[in-house]
């Protein structure tokens, strides 16, 4: 498995140096796995991702995918957003369709995948609604819907069930490892949540306080097909979730 993101000597400060989000951080994700990032709040999580994505650049040190050197945002990285980011004049089929239609894909082209991807994210027979008209639930499906049918290679998910009600959550993270089973990327993905890192990473990192660094990198080795139930009713889960709970509650004190 080769390696998709390389993340080297990271700082990021503002305000003039008064205040750093990471510093010295290094990390590497690996080509289509899932890295899930947990820590402490305002440890930087969410700035990390911003710089894998390009929208704004580090202080020093450097980001590579595939070897290169990010210096702007890439059409083969997509964002999934913790609110959503739905256009509310749009419909679904105009909000799915719109990475296509600003890249000038085909008529044809953007129909076929905006079907395709309506249909795997359940939401077909609502391609005409509002945003305004659906569920959380429904809104993060046509979120995730819009990032996958640009195919990128990579997608960046910061906390996008974070605003969903518990049930709903959980739906949404085996929809997810459904999807991941056919339509195989690499995914950072920032949660809160220990119990989501778990059930969706191959890997979870967990970050120390700001500035942010590496603290530990724990593999979650699942056998056979991944699903919420399964892996919450094993032993491993309860193991990691008491290790990684125990790493970060003395931080939050």
């Amino acid at each position: 498995m080769g390696i998709k993101i390389l993340i080297e000597n990271a700082t990021r400060a503002y305000s003039d140096g008064a205040v750093i989000a990471f510093q010295d951080l290094n990390l590497q994700v690996n080509d289509n796995e899932v890295l899930c990032i947990v820590g402490p709040s305002g440890c930087g999580k969410t700035t990390l991702l911003r710089c894998i994505d390009g929208l704004i650049s580090l202080t020093a040190g450097r980001i590579l995918i595939d070897g290169e050197e990010i210096r702007e945002p890439r059409p083969d990285v997509t964002m999934v957003f913790q609110h959503f980011g739905l256009f509310p004049w749009k419909t679904v089929y105009e909000n799915i369709a719109y990475g296509m239609r600003i890249q000038n894909r085909d008529q044809s082209e953007v129909k076929d995948a905006v079907a395709h991807y309506t249909k795997l994210v359940g939401l077909s027979g609502f391609e005409k609604s509002y945003p305004y008209q659906l569920s959380g639930g429904m809104q993060q499906r046509a979120g995730l819907a819009r990032a996958l049918v640009v195919n990128p290679k990579i997608l960046l998910m910061d906390e996008p069930f974070a605003s969903l009600d518990a049930q709903t959550r959980e739906l949404l993270q085996d929809q997810l490892l459904a999807i991941l089973a056919r339509e195989h990327k690499t995914i950072v993905f920032i949660t809160h949540s220990i119990d989501e890192a778990i059930v969706l990473g191959d890997r979870v990192v967990v970050l120390s306080p700001r500035p942010a660094q590496v603290r530990e990198i724990l593999p979650v080795h699942v056998a056979g097909a991944r699903n919420v139930d399964a892996i919450k009713s094993s032993a491993l889960f309860v193991e990691l979730r008491s290790h990684i709970w125990n790493e970060l509650k003395h931080d939050l004190v």
